[in-house]
């Protein structure tokens, strides 16, 4: 993101954290998807902020001592309108999977950090105020504190802002029916709307990996594929139901336009939603 670069510790021999402060103006910027977590801790300036994160945008305004977080490996969509300086910490997957492992004594598969834009944490804002001090400061022993203080700050993420996902040794490796019929009730309350993995994933509870794997195996089909299918099952009862537009049974199943639902349907049954209703019974 352009801006400002007010410090780094870049150069120190850090190992699995970095620090990197920056001097930001109002920016509307797309980030791709990280290897590491990142905490943002906001130092001056008030703005309002908005985060699309998994499909949907939260909203809130961010001054100095709030927190913002985000998981990695997940694209994310930023828009500020005024001037904040911010500490970015990146911890990389290998300290947080290990800290994971150490403390929940389980093989870890993943760990993603909750959808937060804003909130106060005295023990996040202690943790990124010391190591700023130590990448100023670069006193003896730097590395081994930094190692000891992003120890400490992954602990508190894991307790409070984390979802853990364990390898799964149990052999089948389905969802149990309980949780296969909350995905489904989910799904089809929310057709109409756009469904991103992450969030089936946060339904079920689970990390992005661990749910697609679980899924494909419950369901022997993809997230994708079922949710096209459930959306054409949908939009074949209301066209045999009703006169509804075709642009509206569309937009009531959650195809972009009356193109997009003719195209799917074509693709999965041979025929089109105009062929369908006018080959009905009379």
């Amino acid at each position: 993101m352009p801006g400002e670069l007010l410090q780094t510790s870049d150069g120190l021999g850090w190992t699995d954290v970095t620090l990197r402060a920056y001097r930001y103006s109002g920016l509307d910027v797309h980030v791709p998807p990280m290897a590491d977590f990142m905490v943002v801790a906001y130092q001056q300036g008030t703005t309002p902020m908005e985060r699309r994160f998994g499909g949907r945008w939260t909203r809130t305004e961010c001054r100095p001592g709030d927190i913002s977080l985000l998981t990695r490996s997940q694209q994310s969509h930023w828009h500020w309108t005024e001037p904040i300086d911010v500490t970015h910490i990146y911890l990389s997957e290998s300290v947080i999977s290990r800290v994971a492992a150490d403390v929940l004594r389980k093989p870890i598969a993943e760990v993603r950090l909750h959808d937060l834009l804003r909130t106060e944490d005295t023990a996040i804002r202690a943790v990124v105020e010391a190591m700023s001090r130590e990448a100023s400061e670069s006193a003896i022993g730097g590395a081994v504190y930094v190692e000891a203080l992003s120890t400490q700050l992954a602990v508190h993420l894991l307790r409070h802002y984390a979802s853990v996902d364990f390898i799964d040794r149990s052999g089948d490796g389905l969802m149990p029916v309980a949780l296969r019929r909350r995905v489904e009730d989910f799904v089809e309350a929310n057709l109409d709307q756009p469904l991103s993995l992450e969030a089936l994933a946060t339904v079920a509870g689970m990390g992005v990996w661990s749910f697609c794997k679980r899924f494909r195996a419950s369901f022997h089909t993809s997230p994708h594929c079922y949710i096209v299918d459930r959306r054409l099952e949908r939009a074949r009862r209301l066209l045999i139901q009703g006169t509804m537009p075709l642009k509206a049974v569309a937009t009531e199943c959650g195809f972009a336009d009356q193109a997009h639902l003719t195209r799917s349907m074509r693709a999965r049954t041979g025929s089109t939603p105009a062929a369908l209703r006018r080959d009905l019974p009379r």
